[in-house]
């Protein structure tokens, strides 16, 4: 029985290939821009045209995004990032923290459970970084706290060592800034002690210790995002 024929694959859809495969390697991480359009054409040896079809096509999936006068960013680093990226952006506040929380618990579980000082280490970094954001004043610093908090969670979750689960909880990424909601002192001197029992926890290999207190971190945001809405202060999803 013959085969049927496979037709030729368009020159673009190589490029997109090439170019998908940049990002998911870290080659091109996630806020970073990428070559120009006349770098591209030069390096891979194809047309201006072909160039901007599959740099086109990787935008409308959501993966780079063009800023004018700025060139093009990376925006996420796969396909599935984009997805959950945008299903979070509309989705409330206290459901992309219940997500975030199921996700950070388990994460906390296999980090205190695998003993890696490597990672133990890039932790403890996290919790240096917010803790200097925490004494931080002036414009932007608040800002910068809630890079540091995010940063810090995303550390906690890729300390397990599991690369999917990392890959989801970045996808969730921008959501998740908003979940933490807008920072303040009373807020920053309570998250970063429970960030010290987290690290501590994970130090002594005590997986339910670890998990416990992520919980209690996700309680503490939870609380204040109630009472916001008690308060009739718009969520941070704005819902």
């Amino acid at each position: 029985m013959s085969q049927p024929i496979t037709p030729p694959r368009k020159v673009s859809e190589l490029v997109v290939e090439r170019l998908t495969e940049r990002v998911e390697q870290g080659q091109w991480p996630v806020g970073s821009r990428i070559p120009s359009e006349p770098e591209l054409v030069a390096e891979l040896g194809v047309g201006r045209n072909t160039v901007r079809e599959a740099v086109r096509a990787l935008e409308h999936a959501g993966i780079l995004e063009p800023r004018r006068g700025d060139g093009t960013y990376v925006r996420a680093s796969s396909g599935l990032d984009a997805a959950l990226g945008r299903r979070a952006r509309t989705a409330r506040a206290l459901d992309v923290l219940e997500v975030r929380g199921v996700l950070e618990r388990g994460a906390a579980r296999l980090a205190a459970a695998r003993d890696d000082a490597g990672a133990l280490a890039r932790l403890r970094a996290a919790l240096d970084d917010q803790v200097r954001a925490r004494s931080g004043t002036g414009p932007g610093s608040d800002a910068a706290f809630e890079r540091a908090d995010v940063a810090f969670h995303s550390e906690v979750v890729r300390a397990a060592g599991n690369p999917l689960l990392a890959e989801l909880y970045d996808g969730l990424d921008h959501a998740l800034v908003r979940s933490t909601a807008a920072g303040d002192a009373r807020r920053h001197d309570r998250e970063v002690p429970g960030h010290e029992e987290v690290v501590d926890a994970v130090a002594a290999g005590d997986p339910d210790g670890a998990e416990r207190a992520v919980a209690r971190t996700i309680a503490t945001v939870r609380a204040q995002l109630l009472g916001a809405t008690e308060a009739g202060t718009p969520g941070p999803s704005g819902r």
